[in-house]
């Protein structure tokens, strides 16, 4: 048995349309068509190939608990993006604040309106 790739990650959300409106707005991931009804809100989104990012709108069962101010050493997603810069503007003018990888690479974190913490590399693709 081998492990070959990830297929999808899920973060929690406790409001769908402010969630939404971080994921569409300003990261403009595109909706999946192919999230079945299931007993809960949520949305699915498209990474690319054969990824998601899944959506739970469910109680977040940590809420309260103190997240580190910066992403990288908190749990994180990880996603590979062709422009930093652009995202850069994409965040200053939504109000998100961020912080740059502190190991030199072309990275960054943020989080997510639900304090996921979310890392951004730029991959040249």
């Amino acid at each position: 048995m081998n492990i070959k790739n990830i297929l999808h990650v899920s973060v929690i959300s406790t409001n769908i349309d402010r969630t939404k409106a971080f994921y569409e707005g300003v990261l403009d991931l595109p909706l999946s068509p192919h999230r079945p009804a299931m007993s809960f809100a949520g949305v699915w989104y498209e990474l690319g190939g054969n990824q998601q990012l899944h959506i739970l709108c469910l109680p977040n069962p940590e809420a309260g608990l103190h997240r580190p101010a910066h992403g990288g050493r908190d749990r994180h997603i990880a996603l590979g993006v062709d422009s930093l810069d652009a995202l850069c503007r994409k965040l200053d003018q939504a109000g998100v604040s961020y912080t740059l990888s502190r190991s030199g690479r072309p990275a960054l974190f943020c989080r997510d309106p639900d304090d996921n913490a979310l890392e951004f590399v730029q991959t040249g693709d």
